[in-house]
């Protein structure tokens, strides 16, 4: 049987074949929007590709991901299936942790989830899936999904490139041995010269004690690693060839590249629901309709970005000053950092929106010309899908190794001037206004570096298109992984 397309909102999706009907996909992600969303997509993706697919999570999240799986299931032949489980010692939290701020969510989601193992080994007994998707942050699937004779496959939203480079940093123990007085070093054994500075770089001697329950999470989940049967990527081969090989050949360790996962939403209601409509996201788009095409800078630092009042007042003058309009974000409550009679200056040029966007109605919006992005990988690749240059402000986790990619090796990002990695807002140094402000307008103006940032990021949003299409780098991928587990199926 011929496969078509990917289109998620479509009657004509891609079926697969009889064998691959027959494919039966469980799909885990944890507690936290920047998760959650992506592993929908990914799961999405299987079952236009004819698996039978359940999406395993807890009653807090149900209401994130359920309108857009309802949504899909309108259309789709395969449908998903929505399973929800409970904490059995600790029933408050699985309804009360989506009313915690982002980050929260996912340090408690990760420290407690493990309380799950009993109710989600009932549902692998009952269902009997084919492999486990779970997130890296729940290494202990492996265990229950191994105990159960089942293949776990753990998802990490992040990309190849800096996958390379965190285990080039461990292995290499290079903070470890550089020098006291030296800030910078080039991280060894990658197929680019990359520099970083050691302030960006997580030190666990600077930890704060109330990361170390996460951070514990995170050291588990690279021991589990080397047990998974493999790694489900969000990227695309074209995009970083050189780490999708090096990832593969020289750390030794299988892995499918299956995105752009977010360009499955192919629909204007697919774009809407996704994460959650908003007011202020309607607001947004009829505003946009009103500015011309490529004149609009789009700001947004993801679900759990938050800063200290100078830092926004700063952010505030930045964009003010550099004449562009803009779109901006903001996830702290309340106005006390607005600056006197700001909103009357930048009436009908700039927009402050507080809470969530459909994101990526945004950015594939016409009159959006650049991103600014704290390099999160999830907007970071949306950003690509979209062709648009980015300015990086990085703040934690691997962030700061993205922007290195976005910057040094894929040439499409202008950095804003972020160098103190720090998951606490109070910690991290003050970005002046002016460099914002240059950031813009480097990223806005005219020019050949103007001009070829933008070339090249649209040369990448074709690619990842391409990817995803039948014959493609991601959809045979995404056929390689089922043939391989459906071989794996007919010999147990």
């Amino acid at each position: 049987m011929t496969s078509l397309p990917i289109s998620c909102n479509s009657k004509q999706i891609t079926m697969g074949s009889k064998d691959d009907q027959n494919l039966k996909m469980l799909f885990f992600p944890i507690m936290a929007q920047g998760h959650m969303l992506p592993m929908v997509d990914m799961a999405k993706v299987f079952a236009l590709r004819g698996a039978a697919v359940t999406v395993v999570t807890i009653p807090g999240s149900a209401t994130l991901i359920r309108p857009t799986i309802d949504l899909f299931n309108s259309t789709a032949s395969s449908p998903i299936h929505l399973r929800l489980i409970s904490f059995p010692s600790a029933a408050e939290l699985s309804g009360n942790i989506s009313s915690l701020p982002p980050l929260v969510q996912l340090l408690v989601f990760a420290r407690d989830a493990a309380l799950l193992s009993e109710p989600f080994d009932h549902v692998l007994k009952e269902i009997h899936p084919d492999c486990v998707i779970s997130d890296i942050f729940l290494p202990w699937t492996n265990d229950v999904a191994a105990e159960n004779g089942i293949p776990r496959i753990s998802f990490i939203g992040s990309n190849f490139f800096a996958l390379c480079a965190g285990d080039s940093i461990e292995r290499h123990r290079v903070l470890e041995s550089l020098p006291p007085k030296e800030e910078t070093f080039v991280i060894p054994s990658l197929p680019h010269r990359i520099e970083m500075l050691r302030s960006q770089v997580r030190d666990p001697s600077k930890q704060n004690p109330s990361m170390t329950p996460f951070m514990e999470v995170i050291k588990r989940a690279k021991m589990v690693d080397s047990k998974d049967y493999g790694m489900l990527v969000n990227s695309f081969y074209e995009l970083e060839p050189d780490y999708v090989e090096h990832y593969r050949k020289v750390l030794g360790k299988k892995a499918w590249h299956v995105g752009p996962v977010s360009l499955c939403n192919q629909e204007g209601s697919d774009k809407l629901i996704r994460g959650g409509g908003s007011k202020g996201g309607e607001e947004c788009l009829k505003w946009l309709d009103g500015r011309k095409p490529g004149s609009v800078v789009y700001v947004c630092f993801g679900s759990a970005g938050d800063f200290t009042t100078a830092q926004l007042r700063e952010m505030a003058v930045g964009l003010e000053a550099s004449g562009s309009p803009f779109v901006w974000v903001v996830r702290n409550a309340g106005e006390e950092w607005i600056p006197e009679g700001y909103k009357q200056r930048i009436e009908g040029r700039g927009l402050i929106i507080e809470g969530w966007v459909p994101q990526l109605l945004i950015l594939n919006h016409v009159a959006v010309g650049s991103f600014v992005t704290h390099c999160g990988w999830n907007s970071s690749l949306e950003g690509i899908a979209a062709g648009l240059p980015m300015g990086t402000w990085p703040l934690y986790a691997e962030q700061f190794l993205n922007e290195r990619l976005l910057v040094d090796v894929l040439k499409i990002g202008v950095e804003v001037g972020s160098k103190v990695h720090d998951f606490a807002s109070e910690e991290r140094p003050v970005v002046e206004a002016g460099s914002l402000e240059t950031a813009v307008k480097r990223l806005m103006g005219e020019g050949e570096e103007a001009e070829g940032r933008r070339r090249r990021v649209r040369e990448l949003k074709e690619m990842g298109r391409k990817a995803v299409e039948e014959g493609g780098s991601s959809y045979n991928d995404v056929g390689n992984l089922m043939r391989e587990l459906m071989e794996r199926k007919a010999r147990v």
